[in-house]
């Protein structure tokens, strides 16, 4: 009895002297399978950011600035019929300035006017509104656009002597009976659009747009859209036979924003560029997909080290090493040799 108890030890000792080395090879096998299997799996991205069109708000909110050159920026508005107008009007010069909005469609003032002319149309019809803004100060210019306004224009000048006539001068354009489909995109000192794809799949053309860009960085940049569809632009140089669809200025200061107000009439894909030398160049530039579908982006490539066969032999490497820990086990419940 005594002698059996003694021996049981060192048997022990001799059959986990014989599972060690097989448990060993498996788990590295088992290792070596996985880390093959995990690391040729392809790498999986995003696809690119589109900003997609949505209907204009019953309520537009603009924010135009009043300078010293003089001049409104942005000069161009646009909003639809039947919409409640709220302008901020900046004054950020040292002059006073005034923002009068012609109450007539399509009636556009004579540059060669004399201040007392200007004054008297405004006499015999009166402006939609009037705000005179002090330098330095910001006023506010509130009104509606009746619903049958559809596709009207109406200008807005400043009445303060020779303003107008030096250039300050704007147009409020109606879009038609329905709201324009509103994009937006922002310019960014990295010289890219953000987004630099935007869609819109109107129900019918033509179709009017209102894209709002906003400045995030603190380099001046444009919004230039070719009007050509499916066009191809290799350089800025193309704009000079070819006039632009959109065309605004972004200003420097941060977070500024404007829009570009422009109608399209077919489907089709039209690129929009920043025509400030070394800005398309550097690949400041973006597709505007219209009543067309967005192409899915290509895969990207495989960044995996091991090919398909090396991924085989890994599923060979992981039986192998499961079959030997089978092994070891079973052989670890069998005493030793006596």
């Amino acid at each position: 009895m005594s002698r059996h108890l003694r021996a049981a030890p060192a048997r022990r000792v001799r059959v986990f002297r014989r599972v060690v080395p097989w448990l060993a090879a498996g788990l590295v096998l088992l290792l070596v399978g996985s880390s093959g299997a995990v690391r040729s799996v392809p790498d999986l991205r995003l696809a690119p950011e589109i900003g997609h069109a949505r209907p204009a708000a019953s309520n537009e909110s603009f924010t135009v600035d009043l300078t010293d050159a003089p001049a409104y920026s942005p000069r161009f508005l646009l909003a639809a019929p039947g919409t409640n107008v709220s302008i901020r009007l900046v004054n950020q010069g040292a002059n006073p300035h005034s923002f009068t909005l012609s109450s007539v469609s399509k009636a556009a003032f004579n540059l060669s006017w004399t201040p007392a002319q200007l004054n008297a149309t405004f006499q015999a019809r009166a402006p939609t509104v009037n705000v005179s803004v002090a330098a330095g100060k910001t006023g506010y210019a509130n009104f509606s656009i009746p619903s049958a306004d559809g596709f009207d224009s109406f200008e807005f000048v400043s009445v303060v002597p020779y303003q107008f006539q030096a250039g300050m001068w704007g147009l409020l354009n109606v879009s038609s009976s329905s709201p324009p489909l509103v994009l937006e995109t922002n310019t960014t000192d990295s010289l890219q659009f953000q987004p630099a794809v935007l869609a819109a799949s109107p129900s019918e053309l033509p179709v009017n747009f209102a894209v709002r860009v906003v400045n995030l960085g603190g380099f001046s940049h444009t919004f230039t859209l070719d009007g050509t569809p499916n066009g191809s632009i290799t350089s800025i140089a193309y704009f000079a036979t070819h006039t632009p669809l959109a065309n605004v200025t972004v200003p420097t200061t941060g977070n500024k924003t404007v829009v570009a107000d422009f109608t399209i009439l077919k489907a089709g894909v039209y690129e929009f560029v920043c025509t400030v030398p070394g800005h398309f160049t550097s690949g400041m530039y973006g597709f505007l997909y219209v009543g067309v579908p967005v192409p899915t982006p290509p895969a990207a490539p495989s960044t995996a080290i091991v090919q398909t066969w090396v991924l085989m032999g890994s599923l060979v490497l992981l039986g192998i090493g499961g079959l030997l820990l089978l092994v070891a086990t079973a052989t670890g419940r069998f005493s030793g040799r006596p």
